[in-house]
């Protein structure tokens, strides 16, 4: 059987990134602090992840904000949903991949997408595109796409977590099959891989919090070309937020260390 993921993991440039990237975290989980406060770094990593997703979507708001329940945005809201959901998804982002994307998307748009499209798979060719992607697939060509990544799931790799993480995000990010908070569901998608594939089990990772520092949309765009240096280049990217993540939850151990 064919393993595209493992042909992309061994693309120029993306070992080393990906080796960096496991690398940090593994430093990360050394830290002393993690022995007695794991859950409570999860949570403040989970809390800045959703921050970040939301400010990537242009929508910037304080963390102090956020942590005394004054953002009101419902893309805000969306994202912190999110980001609480991915926490009860785990076990079944394996085993039915669909169920999680519908779910997740069921609470991103909350508020912003009627009840009825909440989950479902959009039937307008248009969507938003606050990357400047350009225009989305139509909705036919989008569902078949979608068809491809979940079967691509479905199937065994060889490839890191750091590459399966990169083309689900991408994936969902360019496709935009939902129409609303499309973003929101491939970032949450992105990081729950990385947890449910074993790369940072405990979701401790504040990856969002790197896509936010790298240029994120020139990255998707470069994905978006389909050659082998874009799609590297998309992976590097990948891995170089989860090194910048590891870098912002280890500031979170610093200063609880401090108390």
């Amino acid at each position: 059987m064919s393993d595209p993921l493992a042909v992309i993991a061994q693309f120029p440039g993306v070992p080393e990134a990906v080796d960096e990237a496991r690398q940090a975290v593994d430093r990360l989980y050394r830290h002393r602090v993690l022995r007695r406060a794991s859950p409570a770094v999860s949570t403040e990593s989970s809390l800045r992840g959703a921050r970040a997703s939301a400010a990537i979507e242009g929508v910037d708001v304080p963390l102090d904000a956020l942590r005394r329940d004054e953002a009101h945005d419902p893309l805000v809201q969306g994202a912190l949903r999110a980001s609480a959901e991915m926490g009860r998804m785990g076990s079944t982002w394996r085993a039915a991949p669909r169920q999680v994307l519908a779910r997740l998307h069921a609470v991103a748009a909350a508020g912003l997408a009627p009840q009825e499209e909440l989950g479902r798979p959009r039937s307008l060719d248009e969507a938003p595109d606050p990357l400047s992607l350009g225009p989305a697939p139509a909705a036919a060509d989008a569902a078949s796409r979608m068809e491809g990544l979940l079967g691509l799931l479905e199937q065994p790799t060889k490839a890191p977590a750091v590459v399966l993480a990169a083309v689900v995000h991408a994936e969902l990010a360019v496709l935009r099959p939902f129409g609303t908070a499309d973003g929101i569901v491939a970032r949450s998608a992105g990081r729950l891989t990385l947890v449910e594939y074993g790369l940072d089990p405990k979701s401790l990772v504040a990856v969002e919090v790197g896509h936010l520092e790298l240029p994120y949309g020139e990255a998707l765009r470069a994905y978006l070309s389909g050659t082998p240096e874009g799609v590297a280049a998309w992976v590097q990217h990948c891995a170089s937020a989860v090194t910048l993540g590891v870098r912002e939850t280890t500031a979170i151990c610093e200063a609880m260390q401090r108390g």
